[in-house]
């Protein structure tokens, strides 16, 4: 028999944040620190961080927020020129593209750390440096998956802009060639 808090939990974590910046474990019932919320990301556990006193959903500032911790502390992910890129196609015609593009991007890199983790477990560090060193076919192929699927994710997406453009053009009655 489950307990009555066991029972009363919801499979969606809910975070509420006060005025004060403080943010509230609903599912612990006690304060946590954005640490704790990136480890929840970092664990897969599904949440969702709302307003304490609207409910808006705050979700994407908090991940945001997160993202800019690890960007100032000292290993950063993005140069300047890649959050300069970013920020360019904010209000540029390929902003809906970029979005689902970047999400495919990482999806698949993600795969690829997977499967280079599930062939490394047996591996002591001297093995695994060799294994690095050789450039494994493994790993080149695990690589090339992803240049693949990249290249599959640009060709889609070019696709879609040109079937975009000809229908605007074809809206004002002008056809391509």
């Amino acid at each position: 028999m489950q307990s009555k808090k066991a029972a009363s939990k919801s499979p969606i974590r809910v975070i509420k944040k006060y005025p004060n910046r403080r943010l509230y474990d609903t599912d612990s019932s006690a304060y946590i620190t954005l640490a704790e919320v990136k480890q929840l990301v970092m664990d897969q556990a599904p949440f969702v961080v709302r307003d304490a006193k609207s409910g808006d959903d705050l979700t994407r500032s908090i991940l945001l927020q997160i993202i800019l911790e690890e960007e100032a502390g000292g290993a950063p992910m993005f140069t300047e020129q890649a959050l300069a890129g970013i920020i360019r196609f904010y209000g540029h015609a390929m902003q809906s593209f970029m979005g689902p593009y970047l999400e495919k991007n990482i999806q698949a890199m993600a795969e690829v750390q997977k499967q280079l983790a599930q062939n490394a477990q047996p591996l002591t560090p001297e093995i695994w440096a060799q294994f690095m060193t050789l450039q494994s076919p493994a790993l080149q192929g695990a690589l090339g998956t992803y240049v693949e699927q990249s290249k599959s994710m640009f060709t889609q997406l070019q696709e879609q802009m040109q079937k975009n453009a000809d229908q605007m053009l074809g809206a004002f009655g002008i056809k391509r060639p």
